[in-house]
């Protein structure tokens, strides 16, 4: 228990119990922030995409308040981008993504505390990260160069039928 008599923040693996309440999570956060862009009618499915490798959660008081999912690249701007900068072997380059946390735990370091766990996963596999995150999310890009993230480009995010934004690409810190 911490001071004010709440557990700490803890973050650790998805397991199948967790989707559900994952996927609800999601649900409010699109509804207060509009992330994902692509919106969520499918929430359960959203958080495991195609090349999944890992994904974890984050818990408050024993609720799951946030969620982060590290995949193989599909195609992601970030990921193309970042293997022509830097010549890495495609097997050693994965996408950070699925991230978000609950408007009622933010400043509760859930999101640092997330992206550290994919960050150290990936460091033990010899990983490097890359994300593209749309202009409008501007707490997330904060976060991520708070955290070491390098920005590595411009790219224009497409989704829906024909709609299109702005978008940046950071990959992680080296170590």
């Amino acid at each position: 228990m911490t001071h004010d008599g709440t557990r700490p923040l803890r973050v650790r693996r998805l397991t199948d119990a967790d989707v559900s309440k994952a996927a609800s999570v999601l649900v409010e956060v699109h509804a207060s922030d509009g992330y994902p862009v692509e919106g969520v009618a499918q929430p359960e499915e959203w958080l495991r995409p195609p090349g999944l490798i890992a994904s974890w959660v984050a818990e408050l008081d024993g609720d799951v308040v946030g969620h982060v999912a590290i995949s193989r690249p599909g195609g992601e701007q970030a990921a193309s981008m970042w293997l022509k900068q830097s010549g890495l072997d495609p097997d050693r380059v994965a996408v950070l993504g699925r991230l978000f946390v609950s408007p009622a735990a933010r400043r509760r370091a859930a999101g640092e505390e997330l992206m550290k766990a994919a960050h150290e996963y990936g460091q033990a596999h010899g990983v490097r990260l890359v994300l593209d995150v749309v202009a409008k999310d501007q707490a997330a890009m904060r976060l991520y160069e708070r955290l070491g993230w390098k920005r590595i480009g411009r790219a224009v995010h497409e989704y829906g039928e024909g709609q299109r934004t702005d978008a940046f690409c950071y990959v992680s810190p080296e170590s």
